[in-house]
């Protein structure tokens, strides 16, 4: 509800009616909240409560850049620990899932997601992947505002990623990482704007059903 703003930004959270909808009970409910609180889902404030994320173009910059440098990070560990069975699957995963056409947003994003998290797993570090997986998750709404105009391109990006690591060239695999994200990174006052538009003035707004790769 948090990451796909069911609560709209700087709605404050009815705990009681979430322990309904829920069917938990109020310390466990207040327990999970505590949790997104320092995961930087929701805020709290003393005497009024918990409250949805507010967002702004600095903060998603932000996430941006530890992405960006996480990412980075993780590209230049697989060139060293990911085996060539590992990288030949995620090579089958983009063939997989070449075929855009009528495909919704929300499998675009996850498909997405895949790839980078993969990346990261394949560095062969689980506080990497970890953090990585939080940072998706705080700013997958934006990316999934213009995400399917943006499938070809990014299907490209992720080959490129993946023949560097496989050609066991860091450099390359570095700087191509660093400019896929930098160029996601340079469009995001728009979909900050976007954002807003959907959340608070479009009548057709449509809430998003983000997917798991174990969903599609």
């Amino acid at each position: 509800m948090a990451v796909d703003f069911r609560l709209r930004p700087g709605e404050r959270v009815n705990e009681v009616a979430l322990s309904r909808a829920l069917n938990a009970s109020r310390t466990p409910l207040r327990e999970a909240l505590n949790r997104l609180v320092a995961e930087g889902f929701l805020t709290f404030e003393s005497g009024k409560g918990f409250f949805c994320r507010t967002y702004s173009v600095t903060e998603i910059q932000d996430l941006y850049q530890l992405r960006q440098a996480i990412e980075r990070f993780a590209v230049q560990l697989a060139v060293e620990r990911a085996s060539d069975g590992a990288l030949a699957e995620l090579g089958r995963f983009l063939d997989r899932t070449a075929g855009e056409e009528g495909r919704s947003p929300e499998e675009l994003l996850a498909w997405d997601e895949h790839f980078h998290e993969t990346i990261a797993d394949l560095a062969g570090n689980a506080e990497l992947l970890r953090t990585l997986g939080n940072i998706n998750a705080r700013i997958r709404f934006f990316r999934w505002v213009d995400m399917e105009s943006r499938r070809g391109r990014t299907q490209g990006e992720h080959r490129a990623i993946l023949s560097a690591i496989a050609a066991r060239d860091a450099t390359s695999a570095s700087a191509l990482m660093d400019g896929h994200i930098v160029r996601r990174r340079e469009e995001i006052a728009r979909a900050v704007r976007e954002c807003h538009a959907r959340l608070f003035a479009d009548e057709d707004y449509r809430t998003p059903e983000f997917k798991t790769m174990d969903e599609l």
